[in-house]
């Protein structure tokens, strides 16, 4: 695949789920993706380092400026651990674990993350409010409860399936409980 035919379509793809997603500053967006996969490949057996990094490039360059942070998780290797700023994994109080991804052990993007982030740290788990999964990578495990599927409008990327999510709080009540917001009313007295 030609790469600014991929960029242009990963940046359709990443809109389509932030539009979906109505993620805050300070929000953590997830993504798992087999560069094999968007090359044609079998998952785990072509990896790409530079359709890696510029797909890293990308979702940077799209996420950076809203104020969201991204976290990249690797493979089955590296029990899907994921790659994100320290200063994330310190506000958030993820756990720091001790592992830096290669190639095939944690795949293309993982590597990518780690050399284009500023302070990259491996984490164990997160709690993300969006993710997009590139090659049907699983990043449900790491999605906010409850996970909404998204539908991008563009399906594949490369050769690869592409899905998203994102998540709502959950609801309660019963059948007179009302799920939708309350328009705000300043209160005067009289």
């Amino acid at each position: 695949m030609e790469l600014d035919t991929l960029e242009n379509n990963l940046d359709i793809i990443i809109q389509d789920v932030l539009d979906a997603a109505k993620l805050r500053p300070n929000d953590v967006f997830v993504l798992g993706c087999s560069t094999s996969e968007v090359v044609g490949g079998h998952i785990g057996k072509d990896s790409n380092p530079e359709v890696g990094r510029r797909i890293i490039y990308t979702l940077l360059k799209k996420l950076k400026p809203l104020n969201i942070n991204l976290a990249v998780q690797g493979c089955e290797h590296i029990n899907r651990s994921l790659v994100v700023e320290r200063k994330v994994a310190e506000e958030k109080g993820f756990e720091i674990v001790s592992v830096v991804p290669a190639m095939h052990a944690g795949g293309a993007c993982s590597v990518a993350a780690f050399q284009q982030f500023d302070d990259p740290v491996e984490v164990e788990h997160i709690v993300a409010q969006a993710g997009l999964d590139i090659g049907d990578t699983s990043i449900g495990m790491h999605v906010k409860f409850v996970q909404v599927p998204v539908r991008p409008s563009i399906k594949e990327l490369g050769g690869a399936h592409v899905t998203a999510l994102r998540s709502r709080p959950k609801y309660v009540g019963g059948e007179r409980a009302n799920y939708e917001p309350i328009e705000h009313q300043e209160y005067v007295p009289e």
